[in-house]
């Protein structure tokens, strides 16, 4: 069950270009600092890969030497698979390359062929990939196809893209887009991801001078936002790029997360160092801009205070233009971190972004505005601590279905 946001973005989908690209205002294209392609399960941020590409390598030389992979553990950058499945790839349709570098990824399910399609309209561009709006041959369905290109078959990009794959193949909610299949041919030099189609993203509506949210349709899209967190947190899965445009939205109100083109698998029991170059700047948590390489759930959960605050707000809460603008904008709305904090987390740029003044936390006056019964859900998921942020579990018990009542 999704919630209603009214005739105008019911009638017709908000937002869209000559192209037919689903898109939010030039004001709101740069949300976040960081610009985007469409949707319908993806975006393609240039930044966004090569901050992916980066955290690859942080990741691959934080391994101790010798140090071999746990198999229990679906994970893309293994070597290639053994022979035997690779043949049986490759005889199912898979192309050589594709087997070779990403087989676990594709392990189990055969390729579709690129006739059973008919794109109808193409939705995004972007440096990696094209968006096509198609319907599927076969059933009628419409889809949302993600044409994905790989320069001279780069194995480092198959492995990027391998990963991405892997988690969505474990996800299965319907607040998580779906992955629904991939399609490709022995001959081809590209591939294809299928995703369920969806007609609008949040950003896109927010933008969108015929809506206004009301609170009981904030309250359902964070509801569905945080039960969506709460399945990829418990499959081990931290998003790292929760925003508005990454949040789809179809005509009958359901919300789904989609682009996991920057998420990662994590282990609480066995953390492993990771790249804090993830989430797009205005959605961005202290730590990682404090350089945290030692993370977790608070990352996606700050996010998710920040959309609930805009949401609520009409626009963006902090909208910094560099990191240390970020920062800045953090400390002055949610407090400077307590001398204990500073202590405890020994992050790389504490010493650099330090703030030579202590600021006040003033939440609750700031948003003053808001519905009462909302300050405890973004006191709560705005703590510059991100213990105490909890998890989307207990922002969906606690918060959520206890204390902001309609």
């Amino acid at each position: 069950m999704g919630c209603v946001f009214g005739r105008q973005a019911s009638a017709k989908p908000v937002g869209k270009n000559e192209g037919g690209e689903i898109r939010v205002s030039k004001k709101a294209e740069a949300s976040g600092g960081e610009v985007t392609e469409a949707r319908n399960g993806v975006s393609n941020s240039n930044d966004n890969s090569n901050n992916g590409r980066k955290e690859n390598e942080e990741e691959r030389s934080s391994r101790p030497k010798g140090e071999k992979r746990r198999s229990s553990r679906p994970n893309p950058r293994l070597s290639n698979p053994p022979k035997n499945l690779h043949g049986e790839q490759v005889a199912a349709g898979w192309p050589s390359w594709l087997s070779a570098v990403a087989g676990e990824a594709i392990n189990g399910w055969t390729p579709r062929r690129a006739d059973t399609f008919e794109k109808l309209d193409k939705i995004g561009q972007g440096t990696y990939s094209n968006v096509y709006k198609a319907r599927d041959a076969l059933t009628g369905k419409i889809v949302a196809l993600k044409k994905v290109r790989f320069d001279n078959l780069e194995p480092e990009s198959v492995k990027f893209m391998a990963r991405e794959i892997l988690i969505l193949r474990r996800l299965d909610h319907p607040n998580v887009v779906k992955l629904e299949g991939l399609v490709t041919s022995r001959m081809s030099c590209s591939l294809y991801l299928v995703f369920e189609y969806m007609e609008h993203d949040l950003a896109g509506l927010a933008a969108s001078p015929a809506i206004k949210f009301t609170e009981p349709q904030v309250k359902c899209y964070m509801h569905q936002l945080l039960s969506g967190l709460e399945h990829c947190h418990n499959r081990h899965v931290l998003h790292r790029d929760i925003k508005g445009s990454n949040l789809l939205i179809d005509n009958g109100g359901v919300l789904k997360i989609a682009d996991f083109g920057l998420a990662s698998f994590f282990d609480p029991n066995h953390k492993q160092p990771m790249t804090s170059r993830v989430v797009t700047l205005w959605y961005r948590p202290p730590e990682l801009l404090l350089g945290a390489t030692d993370y977790g759930v608070g990352v996606d959960l700050w996010s998710a205070g920040c959309i609930l605050a805009e949401l609520l707000a009409g626009k963006p809460i902090m909208p910094g233009r560099t990191e240390v603008e970020q920062l800045h904008k953090i400390f002055k709305l949610c407090g400077s971190p307590s001398e204990e904090y500073w202590k405890k987390s020994k992050l790389p740029h504490a010493t650099i972004f330090k703030p030579q003044q202590s600021y006040k936390r003033c939440i609750a006056e700031t948003f003053k505005d808001f519905p009462p019964s909302s300050l405890p859900l973004i006191e709560t998921l705005l703590a510059i601590d991100p213990a105490e942020r909890q998890t989307a579990t207990a922002a969906l018990r606690n918060e959520i279905e206890s204390c902001w009542e309609s």
